[in-house]
């Protein structure tokens, strides 16, 4: 019950990777005792075994509530704040969720707001919902985060239209931190029900807490089966020795393609489902990663769709890249091809086949083609796409992550050059206290 990883495609030895056994031991020591560079952001570490039992309960409580209550359930937040619950919704839900019709969905739809500044996508969304019975969970430490504050504004003034300002506040979930900031103000004053995000975990890292949870949940996923895969994950990478610990399989994979002089990873699946799961992985490694001029550049693609369009180059191209391939063993899903008389699209040899068996298919010949251009692969084998088996992958990647900064010797848990847009931003928008910046950029603006 668990995840595999195959690296015997990536052409690396094992003299390479035994080498930095070492080196890995040592940052995992590291994460474990909290002595190294973001330690103040380590509470991921052992969130799947230490979380907060009262606060799951209340996440329980409230997702059945806003499950009762309200037809569409808006989740407000940016980056970490929304990827990951978006990630594990994808993955483990229908393709067509928000279409299921509801007495078989049993949850309501579920959108996502405030990850962007798109008036399109604001006005789209505002009125698809505006009519229906809605909840809002909005997601932010401070509160003041541009996109998903913007979001809120709309949003909390459409519930208090509906709804008035006693009804909306039952409607209204705030997700942020413990003690202080815009949005703990207004959610005491106004009497939201608040969940909090830890101090110690970052955005990125924060599936398990209930940034994550409380979305999860409200779409009808087993929380309990996710945070056991956490669980698993947490007690099985702690495994000191190579042979035992996929996690640092591939964290050692990933450092020794880069010293090979690898420059960007391709994060590839042949589910649809897991289309967002390489979005939320793109996001935990490249803030992590990028740092100080170093670090892989994680992109993703997904076959059997990308090889009709990016498959040439992965092929044929530069070779400063490796991809890494998520592969499901177990589908419960599935359809199997006919036979058909005429036989015109000379389909008939795949007769009584299975979809996922030709998808298997396509994913061997795609990885033998791949390695024979001297394109390095390593495979991600899970069992099952189930809540138990997500679980265990977030916690793969996220202490993967964790390792292979420190390997790198960078500090994995920090987003020094995120600020550096806002404050542009903040400027050209004229916000108080940015006057001066204001004036030098807008002298370098196109005219």
């Amino acid at each position: 019950m668990g995840i595999k990883f195959d690296y015997s495609y990536a052409g690396l030895t094992e003299a390479e990777l035994n080498n930095k056994v070492g080196q890995i031991q040592l940052a995992d020591k590291t994460l474990k005792e909290k002595t190294g560079p973001g330690n103040d952001f380590l509470g991921w570490y052992d969130y799947p075994v230490a979380y907060d039992k009262d606060e799951y309960a209340r996440i329980k409580a409230a997702a059945k509530r806003i499950q009762d209550s309200c037809d569409a359930f808006i989740v407000i937040g940016i980056g970490g704040s929304y990827l990951g619950s978006k990630a594990v919704i994808t993955a483990l839900t229908s393709t067509f969720f928000n279409e299921v019709p509801g007495d078989k969905r049993k949850a309501p739809k579920v959108y996502f707001a405030g990850e962007n500044i798109s008036g399109k996508y604001m006005k789209d969304l505002y009125e698809l919902v505006k009519d229906q019975d809605i909840c809002v969970n909005v997601i932010s430490k401070s509160g003041t985060t541009t996109e998903p504050a913007i979001a809120f504004r709309f949003f909390k003034e459409l519930l208090e239209k509906k709804y008035g300002k006693e009804g909306a506040k039952d409607r209204i979930f705030a997700t942020t931190d413990k003690e202080r900031g815009a949005l703990k103000f207004l959610a005491d004053q106004e009497g939201y029900e608040t969940f909090v995000i830890p101090d110690d975990v970052g955005g990125r890292y924060s599936v398990y807490t209930a940034v994550g949870l409380l979305p999860i949940a409200v779409a009808g996923i087993d929380i309990d089966a996710f945070m056991e895969g956490g669980k698993s994950g947490y007690e099985e990478y702690a495994a000191e020795n190579l042979e035992d610990n996929a996690c640092y399989q591939y964290a050692l994979y990933r450092s020794c393609l880069y010293n090979r002089g690898k420059s960007t990873e391709i994060m590839v699946d042949y589910e649809p489902s897991l289309r967002y799961f390489s979005e939320w992985w793109k996001q935990l490694y490249g803030e992590s990663d990028g740092k100080d001029g170093k670090g892989l550049f994680p992109a993703s693609v997904h076959f059997s769709t990308d090889l009709h369009s990016l498959g040439q180059i992965i092929q044929d191209g530069p070779k400063h890249i490796f991809e890494t391939v998520v592969v499901v063993d177990e589908l419960e899903d599935d359809m199997t091809v006919s036979h058909e008389e005429s036989d015109l699209d000379g389909l008939n040899y795949l007769e009584n086949r299975t979809m996922q068996e030709i998808n298997e298919k396509a994913f061997l010949g795609t990885l033998l083609a791949h390695v024979d251009g001297g394109v390095p692969n390593g495979i991600i084998r899970l069992s099952k796409l189930d809540a138990f088996h997500i679980g265990k992958l977030v916690y793969f990647f996220e202490k993967a992550c964790g390792l292979g900064g420190y390997l790198l010797g960078v500090n994995p848990f920090d987003q020094p050059g995120v600020e550096a847009y806002k404050k542009n931003m903040f400027a050209l928008l004229h916000k108080p206290g940015y006057e001066e910046l204001t004036e030098a950029l807008e002298k370098r603006l196109p005219q």
